[in-house]
């Protein structure tokens, strides 16, 4: 990630840095996607799930957010901002490739599913007998690439409420803000984000050998 990063930052040093710069108090462009660049680049990967689509994600952001600069009455907002044009950016890229984004109907999310509690099941079948930290060594099992593999296969419209808030620190508001949907939808896709999320880590960790359930220690 780190070279993709380097590289979008040396092209804001480029054609990217002669852009209008805007209001006079006002910083320019190129310096305001610089400090975010390289968050904005891990959501894009997080948004399309191939570093190459992310890739082409961030600079097809930066073009528009150069585009539409002056629109930017606030910089303090810059970092919401980049990224309500990224989600919107993602989804022409999606269409043009002839990709969707999976959504689902609320009333067919199965209902074990949002009733799964990460935290009973830990309990219940209590991998680490002699742990006194037992949910945190639990958390522990999992690398980078392990945490992005359970991200990578929950479903999109509850993964960007959770990357958004817990990964990037957005507010409820600003999260729906950036994803254009009402505050509740947010809420409740959160929610039911949380439990998918809980339940991949789980599987995760049981398929991948991470904890023995007490159904293998009874074979």
């Amino acid at each position: 990630m780190a070279s993709v990063v380097e590289t979008r930052a040396a092209g804001l040093t480029g054609p990217l840095a002669q852009t209008v710069d805007g209001p006079a108090e006002q910083r320019p462009f190129a310096d305001v996607a610089r400090d975010h660049l390289d968050r904005l680049y891990g959501f894009c990967v997080r948004l399309t799930n191939d570093p190459s689509d992310a890739d082409d994600l961030v600079q097809e952001t930066l073009l528009r957010g150069m585009r539409a600069y002056d629109d930017l009455r606030d910089a303090s907002r810059a970092k919401g901002w980049l990224f309500a044009i990224a989600t919107n950016a993602s989804r022409d890229l999606f269409r043009t490739r002839g990709r969707q984004v999976s959504t689902v109907p609320f009333d067919t999310i199965d209902a074990d599913g949002d009733e799964f509690s990460l935290f009973q099941t830990i309990a219940i079948e209590d991998p680490f007998p002699y742990s006194d930290e037992l949910h945190l060594d639990f958390l522990r099992l999992f690398r980078d690439d392990d945490v992005q593999a359970v991200f990578g296969s929950m479903t999109p419209v509850f993964r960007l409420p959770i990357i958004l808030t817990v990964v990037h620190g957005f507010s409820c508001k600003e999260a729906a803000a950036i994803l254009e949907i009402p505050l509740g939808t947010l809420l409740s896709r959160l929610h039911r984000g949380r439990k998918q999320l809980e339940r991949g880590l789980w599987a995760y960790a049981v398929a991948n050998g991470l904890v023995t359930t007490t159904d293998e220690d009874e074979r």
